[in-house]
């Protein structure tokens, strides 16, 4: 066991002990929601969900239907930056979907072959193109339902399934690779002129900025730190250490992974997780509890800084990440399995500041929690199977 994640008695009383206190002053809990063609009177914020053919809309606090949008194949949803804006991984690109008002899936498309990774960062939005190596740069505040914004393309030097971030000086960190794999992460200024990289990091995915603008790279053997203009490789415990994922608070030093350390596993549920200290330039991985499991849908950060879990056991488990320990945990929703195939429906978490988002697939519903109280504040059944989620504050 590496450093498991223990469960504080103190900690859990002092959460049970606010809950109770709070729940006193707690929103009513609302009733399931069954979805209607009308919509809905008022929100605050809203979340999209793909299903089989569609993408659903519903009011963020009462989670009733605002919108049913048809649409054809397998699509993936990215908040686009700004408080009302959802980006659509479609065939032919990015789409944009305006997720508040009526809502509108419109006709604007950034072109991208195989649309990959959406980061926001800074104000600015940078998508990335896996068929072409494209990165694609605009003003998240820029976007409408008129016209694309004005945009930056910064090609890579091959394409494949990547990432990139600019940060707030200029500096664009975009990854390096081809077909047959990537193996690092390139820093360009202003200009675009290449000042640094470094091609310690295989299998390179996911990017994360944490406190002061300090990048995170997974790799499969460890992470990867761009600070002030130099790239550190920070070694994995294991010789096959794989990090693929990065969840960050950009007011936070510590970032949290995704970790396998079996090569061999099957199946996409992951039971470790990787804390990595960008001050400090370590990391360290942590066990959870026996019979909890999660994928990259499933792990999300607080307000205050820390995480929550979404576990295989149903349960959200609160995780302060300064000491790598469990402060509580809320059963939500059922025990499930991990997915046959990455694309394929299962449980999800999305946080909005005190509030967050739980589908549950195998019920075709979805619950609002309150991560405070611990309550179940909404619930909705829906017609179909709900998959990928995004949520906006407009």
């Amino acid at each position: 066991m590496k450093n498991p994640i223990t469960l504080s008695a103190s900690a859990l009383a002092l959460v049970a002990a606010s809950a109770l206190l709070l729940s006193g002053c707690a929103t009513t809990p609302t009733e399931s929601a069954e979805p209607t063609s009308e919509p809905a009177e008022s929100s605050t914020g809203r979340v999209s969900l793909t299903y089989d053919g569609g993408i659903y809309v519903l009011d963020g606090t009462s989670l009733d239907l605002v919108s049913d949008l048809p649409l054809a194949g397998f699509n993936r949803l990215n908040p686009a930056g700004d408080a009302h804006h959802v980006l659509v991984s479609t065939a032919e690109g990015f789409q944009v979907l305006d997720a508040s008002g009526d809502t509108e899936l419109t006709d604007l498309v950034f072109e991208a072959p195989s649309p990959g990774h959406v980061v926001r960062h800074n104000g600015k939005t940078i998508l990335f193109s896996d068929g072409t190596g494209d990165s694609i740069i605009f003003d998240s505040d820029a976007l409408n339902n008129e016209k694309l914004p004005k945009t930056e393309v910064v090609p890579s030097e091959e394409p494949h399934h990547g990432v990139a971030i600019e940060l707030a000086d200029g500096t664009l960190l975009s990854t390096l690779g081809n077909a047959d794999g990537r193996v690092g992460v390139r820093a360009l200024d202003p200009d675009r002129t290449e000042t640094g990289r470094s091609e310690h990091c295989p299998s390179v995915h996911g990017e994360g900025a944490a406190k002061n603008e300090v990048a995170v790279f997974g790799c499969s053997d460890g992470v990867l730190v761009y600070d002030d203009g130099t790239f550190t490789k920070i070694a994995a415990e294991d010789a096959y250490g794989r990090t693929g994922n990065q969840y960050v608070s950009e007011t936070s030093s510590i970032t949290v992974g995704d970790y396998n350390s079996n090569p061999d596993s099957e199946g996409y549920l992951l039971t470790e997780l990787l804390l990595t200290d960008t001050v400090a330039k370590t990391s360290k991985v942590i066990d959870l509890p026996e019979g909890v499991g999660y994928t990259w849908r499933d792990v999300a950060r607080t307000a205050d800084d820390n995480a929550v879990i979404l576990g295989s056991d149903g349960a959200l488990h609160l995780l302060d990440v300064k000491s790598g320990t469990l402060t509580g945990s809320i059963p939500v929703i059922d025990a499930w399995e991990g997915p046959a195939e990455w694309q394929d429906a299962h449980p999800a978490i999305i946080v909005a500041g005190s509030m967050a988002y739980v589908t549950e697939p195998a019920k075709n519903s979805i619950h609002l929690v309150d991560l405070i109280t611990g309550d179940v504040v909404a619930s909705a059944q829906l017609d179909e199977t709900p998959n990928e989620i995004a949520v906006v504050s407009g």
